[in-house]
């Protein structure tokens, strides 16, 4: 690539039409061929095509694009819409996983309505959130390469920029639509990732995906149904009595959108290694360069806390759902154990659409440490009552930390078993966890 190197006197033609000369970026456009020498790229060209396939929005991305790509995504194979006597069956096992529930734990029911949806349906009725979920990362994306630009360079290369912005924020589109179409083919309630994706108090149900899900194990569909719908009511109690978990849920993703750092040079050198193979004449070529991490920022510090701080969050949510669900069937359904463990290991495997969240926004669905947490809410249950487990989500400074979750059968160790009290001492001893005027944060420290 010669002509970006070039030092001798068509410099001067080339560079005359670089918007980037004197910039970390004046190589990238020379790597192209400046202007489109003899053998050599047309950036704007490039980019004129790109923004070709992009249509108008307002916003940092297309969610026209993302909500027809994921329709599409969906009609790829059957999904039917559930009828009545689906909506009265989801409605039935709802009601009494939420009879069950109540000999488990003191939070009262979460749950307003019932549904039965198609995969279609999920993708209309979890929408708002992901709005919610995705905008702050595909802006800060999106507009990330003006951001991390010297002022003197945004005057000269503006058109271009807008013209990058718009070709990232349809690519970020595209890969959002599908990554929900698939991801709504894989789902199995409405909570089912751990994330309060649909309204609240709405208990919901997919169908297709259960019915699919029943045929792989050796237990009968009405087991499966029940002990899903004892998932469900289970997360619409945690997040209907727990009023701050929905925020702490969302706020990480938010927190690793702002957390987002571009630095220019290093974004050229990513680049200049991605352009080889390029073919300018085709857009299937440009979009496997856009999909290979063309904009894709490493990790920042705060990016890596934020992270963090979700996936545990995201591991005691789904282990106090496991834990509390494990305790309501205990004596009541043969077939949960079997289920739980089923569950689990689908969990922690993941799917392709849950590999394309994280790829994109740095999303994981996944509870990796949802075995250490259920231990760790089944141990605080057997020592101290459910009502001191359930008082933990009192406020979250309380909550357990990853050193916790390390060593799950030590968190409040000191708790004393209910019997082991008199009643005044044990009002006592609860109140003082949910006033948290124990020092845990201190003693977890010196442990």
């Amino acid at each position: 690539m010669s002509s970006g190197s070039n030092q001798s006197g068509d410099e001067g033609d080339s560079g005359e039409n670089n918007p980037f000369k004197g910039t970390p970026f004046e190589q990238i456009f020379g790597a192209f061929g400046g202007g489109g020498g003899a053998g050599g790229f047309d950036l704007s060209q490039i980019f004129g095509q790109l923004q070709a396939m992009m249509q108008p929005h307002d916003g940092p991305m297309n969610w026209k694009v993302a909500d027809d790509i994921a329709r599409s995504t969906v009609a790829k194979e059957a999904d039917p819409s559930p009828g009545q006597r689906d909506a009265d069956r989801i409605a039935d096992a709802v009601r009494l996983a939420d009879h069950w529930l109540d000999t488990a734990t003191d939070f009262p029911s979460g749950v307003q309505s019932t549904a039965a949806w198609s995969r279609a349906e999920w993708v209309v009725e979890t929408r708002p959130v992901w709005e919610q979920l995705v905008e702050p990362v595909a802006e800060r994306s999106v507009n990330g390469v003006s951001r991390a630009m010297p002022e003197e360079m945004k005057s000269t290369a503006g058109p271009l920029l807008g013209m990058i912005g718009q070709a990232v924020g349809g690519m970020f589109a595209s890969q959002v639509g599908q990554g929900l179409g698939t991801l709504a083919g894989e789902v199995l309630t409405a909570s089912d990732i751990g994330l309060p994706l649909g309204a609240p108090g709405k208990a919901a149900v997919v169908v297709s995906n259960v019915r699919e899900f029943a045929e792989g194990l050796d237990v009968s569909e009405d087991d499966v149904l029940l002990y899903l719908a004892l998932r469900e009511a289970a997360h619409q109690r945690l997040f209907g009595h727990v009023p701050w978990l929905r925020e702490h849920l969302l706020g990480a993703v938010t927190a690793f959108a702002h957390g987002i750092e571009l630095n220019v040079e290093e974004m050229q050198q990513r680049i200049e290694e991605q352009l080889r193979g390029v073919d300018p004449s085709n857009p299937d070529s440009l979009q496997s360069l856009m999909e290979g991490g063309l904009f894709e920022p490493p990790k920042s510090p705060q990016q890596e806390a934020a992270l963090s701080r979700l996936e545990i969050a995201l591991a005691l949510v789904e282990g106090w759902v496991d834990e509390v669900v494990g305790q309501a069937t205990e004596e009541r359904m043969p077939a949960a154990a079997k289920l739980r463990e089923a569950v689990r290991r689908r969990r922690a495997a993941g799917g392709p659409a849950e590999q394309t969240f994280a790829a994109l926004v740095g999303l994981e669905l996944r509870p990796r440490r949802l075995r250490d947490a259920a231990t760790l809410w089944g141990g605080l249950r057997s020592r101290a009552g459910a009502e001191a487990r359930d008082g933990v989500w009192h406020h979250p400074d309380l909550l357990p930390t990853a050193a916790d979750l390390d060593d799950p059968l030590s968190f409040r160790a000191e708790a004393t078993a209910p019997e082991d009290l008199a009643e005044v001492d044990f009002d006592a001893e609860l109140r003082k966890l949910l006033d948290g005027e124990e020092s845990d944060g201190d003693d977890r420290d010196t442990e």
